[in-house]
């Protein structure tokens, strides 16, 4: 059974979209098979695996809907090694419509289901708020991955969005979990960011990756041409960064499930 990580967090510009293509594309070149979810109406997921938003007939917005079949929405950028299911700004509108319907929060979760037969990973880029769509995500989701720079108000920001996460696992999804913590767009010349990191890391010791994710050009360029990282640079920090992430990811997968079957 694949994993669905929801990657989430209400405040903007963290390096969430960055990390979800990223992250896909590196845990595709190590053969698992990857599903990227684009959930923001800004559909920036979706042009960074190179696909159009403009140009697309079905979309996510149709599968929360019902309109389509999640494999009718399905597209498969050539190269890069994951599916994607594609969004842009229908998702808006699609937000306004799910509150007038019956099970409004599960949407989501229902179009997944069979598909986590098929990926090892489902990986679901949220809009930057606490919204329908973001609920929607974090019902269908095993767990919560949260980007976050280590700057002043970045703790203020992931107490509420930890209070959401508890919220819903306590009503409709208990088996949610913070997945980790990822300190992104990370200066090690910066004091503050220094002093964030050690708070981190202080306040919640076994969920914040070892990885982090440096402030690197090629990063930043990459979504211009349509391209993971990997694929633009691979040998740039950043590249070099999100597949020591996805190794990190494995190895913390492997580590569970050991822990499981002794437990058992």
């Amino acid at each position: 059974m694949g994993k669905i990580i929801a990657i989430a967090n209400q405040k903007g510009g963290v390096g969430k979209t960055t990390t979800c293509i990223n992250l896909a594309a590196s845990l595709a070149a190590t053969r698992r098979r990857i599903l990227l979810v684009d959930l923001d109406p800004q559909g920036n997921a979706t042009m960074g695996s190179g696909v159009n938003k403009n140009a697309l007939s079905q979309t996510s917005c149709d599968v929360l809907l019902g309109d389509a079949s999640l494999s009718d929405a399905l597209v498969h950028p050539e190269g890069l090694g994951y599916d994607v299911l594609p969004g842009n700004g229908d998702l808006t509108a699609a937000e306004v419509a799910l509150m007038q319907m019956a099970d409004k929060e599960q949407r989501l979760r229902a179009a997944l289901e069979s598909a986590k037969e098929h990926y090892h990973y489902i990986l679901v880029d949220c809009p930057p708020s606490l919204n329908m769509l973001t609920l929607n995500a974090l019902v269908a989701a095993q767990s919560v991955m949260i980007p976050m720079q280590c700057e002043y108000y970045a703790l203020e920001g992931l107490s509420a969005l930890l209070n959401t996460i508890e919220q819903i696992k306590q009503t409709v999804n208990p088996e949610l979990e913070v997945e980790g913590l990822l300190r992104t767009m990370f200066d090690p010349r910066n004091n503050l960011a220094n002093d964030v990191s050690g708070q981190l890391i202080m306040h919640f010791p076994k969920k914040v990756y070892r990885t982090v994710i440096p402030r690197n050009v090629r990063l930043a360029e990459a979504p211009s041409h349509g391209l993971p990282v990997i694929s633009y640079d691979k040998g740039s920090r950043g590249a070099l960064a999100y597949l020591a992430l996805a190794g990190e990811i494995l190895r913390n997968e492997e580590n569970t499930h050991l822990l499981g079957a002794v437990n058992s």
